[in-house]
């Protein structure tokens, strides 16, 4: 199983260039990074992202991410995963681009 960080492009830069971050503006406004499984990182994109084309999908291993990942009520009352450290190069299994077709975002194969 992985999980799912979507970035914006320039925060995806700074993050490679600096080897860690602690998440976007909401993810440190809210204390915690959040993640979404396969079955919400659509939504999660329709909802927050709905307009932009330059962004990037990061999957991650949960079980990689030990004790930090907690799986907390969200949305609709479905368990999402926020992460409650920096979140490191190291943790990255793979990133693609993300980019916004006619009809929303066109998802990498193998994501569901």
């Amino acid at each position: 199983m992985l999980i799912y960080k979507i970035f914006r492009r320039p925060e995806w830069d700074a993050f490679r260039a600096a080897g860690e971050t602690f998440g976007a503006p909401i993810d440190l406004a809210d204390g915690f990074i959040h993640f979404s499984t396969a079955a919400q990182v659509a939504e999660t994109a329709a909802r927050h992202f709905a307009e932009e084309s330059d962004l990037v999908l990061v999957a991650l291993r949960p079980d990689a991410l030990g004790a930090a990942l907690k799986w907390e009520p969200s949305r609709g009352g479905a368990l999402f995963p926020h992460l409650y450290r920096k979140l490191t190069l190291a943790d990255v299994v793979w990133d693609k681009s993300l980019p916004l077709g006619a009809t929303g975002h066109i998802f990498p194969e193998g994501v569901w």
